[in-house]
């Protein structure tokens, strides 16, 4: 439970007011938050100590996941860490990429398009996310090739090794003196031809390195054969055997299995892969991601990363985690949420909206049962029987036409039979339209994107294509003939919020920072005729000029967002946004 010291503390501060959340309280005490200076906390100057992890057998093993919980139980020891994603694919970022390719896009505060790993290191550690902290192959070898083409390499032969790998160890090396750890994942598997530069250059990292500075952390597969009743090491050995052809000696080895590995198949491993037998870390299925930090911890994994490094710690401070886990094991009620998208045939691509949602049913105490539900089920039908029978509906972002017809539908049951809804990016605009068309009388109202899809004029365009907006100090200008990587509205804008507005009550002040990814907005221009019908403009860009958040002020809890708040929410700090979601979905359980 939360620590009593620290929660009596808060309350003497507070008046002696209990907070809604004192699980947010507890976590700004206990979870780090980055530093402005390269100091460490007791005054002397640091360097980062490196570690790299890397993955064996087969992919989805849970490399991003046990990256994060290391960091996690580092920090929890005092220590300031900083996660980072290497990926070998050849594309620039993952910006262009099918979520069916990769899963969701998480997007930074400074507006890097990154692969959703990155979104578990920021909900476990509580560390914004930076580009530097992730790269491709392909924003290497673009690089790489733009420095060739202005002769920065004086005429030489341009070879893999060493320009790209000394590409490779210069972005590893960012910010190396503001931490006390830099943790380093290697996408993909070992044995992939792509991946064979960046293991290159880490090997060569660790060896420009003073001895003792770097070590290398293998996650790999023990599978259980049920035919003869047995776990078999020999993939993890032939995986350490492959790695170690390459010139790095795992120090660490992480062992997923379905089965617990008795004590001589730990010892087997150890000695066939030249690695200690407490360094041989097992890990197991667990029954929600947020137990990770705790369940490495027993097995003594920070333990034996700190061992290889040849420093003694204390105990770490898990006191958040074990709260976490217990409004996770333990809730005292469930609400029932749909989620009305259109890539719901992978989770993955909404990943970070089902972690957030996640985070407001353990703010709330309560289990948030999701349902993905394609929007395109019901755009020839009523949508009632589908969605009925749920507390609570989400329209989450997405791209293209395809499906839009549904998300409306979803928000005008929504609206119509007031259950609370939540429309992010995409979610937001079809709530718009759905308003322009039903409340406002705007009969053919729609969004510019699908003109440009069709390559006609069909709607009255109450979203358009954004063609400059301000980033600070400096214009930006976009046109639709542009190339689609990174050309978007990208990373962290402020907005005001509208004094008495719901969306004040809920962000509890007057203006807000969040990430925004995408190219068309709600045109400022229909605000009048909107807002008459009942659909209030309450959030706005600083200047006026773009609209952020809409919300009906009569509604039990309507309210879409342009931006997309589920890239902030943590287990321990859930977004205000998913917390108050989930606590109107609550109380229309209550009404049912």
């Amino acid at each position: 439970m939360i620590g009593p010291a620290i929660y009596s503390n808060f309350l003497a501060s507070s008046g002696g007011r209990a907070p809604a959340n004192p699980l947010r309280v507890v976590s700004r005490g206990l979870c780090q938050r980055q530093p402005d200076t390269a100091r460490h906390p007791r005054g002397y100057s640091v360097m980062a100590r490196f570690v790299f992890i890397t993955g064996g057998v087969v992919s989805s093993l849970g490399k991003g996941l046990a990256s994060a919980a290391l960091g996690a139980l580092l920090q929890a020891r005092g220590h300031r860490v900083r996660l980072r994603k290497l990926d070998p694919y050849l594309n620039v970022d993952p910006g262009t990429m099918s979520p069916y390719e990769h899963g969701e896009v998480f997007v930074t505060d400074d507006g890097a398009e990154t692969d959703l790993d990155l979104g578990h290191y920021e909900r476990f550690t509580g560390v914004a996310a930076r580009k530097t902290d992730s790269v491709s192959s392909g924003r290497i070898y673009s690089t790489v090739l733009e420095r060739e083409r202005r002769g920065d390499y004086l005429g030489k032969t341009i070879q893999v090794i060493p320009h790209v790998t000394n590409e490779i160890k210069d972005f590893i090396a960012i910010g190396e003196d503001e931490v006390d750890f830099m943790l380093c994942e290697i996408g993909g598997t070992i044995g992939d031809i792509e991946g064979l530069p960046f293991l290159e250059a880490i090997r060569q990292f660790a060896q420009d390195k003073p001895r003792g500075d770097c070590i290398f952390m293998h996650l790999t597969l023990i599978p259980y054969l049920a035919a003869s009743g047995e776990l078999k090491t020999k993939p993890t050995q032939h995986s350490v055997k492959e790695l170690r052809a390459i010139g790095i000696a795992p120090d660490v080895l992480v062992c997923r299995a379905e089965q617990i590995i008795p004590d001589d198949q730990i010892e087997k491993i150890a000695l066939h892969c030249n690695v200690r037998p407490d360094r041989v870390i097992p890990a197991y299925d667990m029954p929600s991601i947020y137990n990770a930090p705790l369940a490495y911890h027993d097995v003594g994994l920070d333990r034996a990363v700190l061992d290889a490094f040849g420093m003694q710690d204390g105990h770490p401070d898990l006191r958040i985690w074990r709260e976490v886990a217990d409004r996770v094991e333990h809730p005292e009620g469930e609400v029932r949420v749909a989620v009305v998208g259109k890539y719901t045939q992978l989770e993955d691509a909404y990943k970070s909206i089902r972690e957030a949602l996640t985070h407001g049913g353990i703010a709330n105490r309560v289990r948030v049962n999701v349902e993905w539900v394609d929007s395109e089920t019901f755009e020839e039908q009523d949508p009632a029987p589908h969605l009925e029978r749920f507390d609570a509906i989400l329209v989450p972002g997405g791209f293209g036409e395809r499906g839009t017809t549904g998300m409306m539908k979803a928000a005008r049951f929504a609206r119509e039979r007031e259950v609370p809804y939540l429309g992010i990016c995409l979610g937001m605009q079809m709530a718009v339209v759905d308003a322009a068309r039903h409340l406002a009388g705007i009969a053919d109202a729609g969004s510019e994107e699908f003109d440009h899809e069709a390559g006609k004029r069909r709607f009255e365009p109450v979203i358009y294509h954004m063609k400059e907006w301000s980033e600070g100090n400096r214009t930006i200008q976009r046109s639709a003939d542009d190339d689609k990587g990174g050309t978007m509205r990208l990373g962290a804008y402020d907005a005001t919020l509208k004094a008495g507005s719901r969306i004040e009550e809920i962000y509890g002040t007057p203006s807000i920072s969040e990430r925004h990814r995408h190219r068309y907005e709600v045109d400022i221009t229909y605000r009048e005729k909107l807002e008459a019908a009942g659909l209030v403009f309450s959030a706005m860009s600083p200047d006026g000029k773009l609209p952020e958040i809409v919300e009906i002020p009569d509604h039990p809890w309507f309210i879409g967002v342009q931006f997309h708040p589920e890239l902030k929410s943590k287990p321990f700090d859930a977004h205000p946004l998913f917390e108050g979601f989930i606590r109107a979905a609550v109380d229309q359980s209550r009404l049912v």
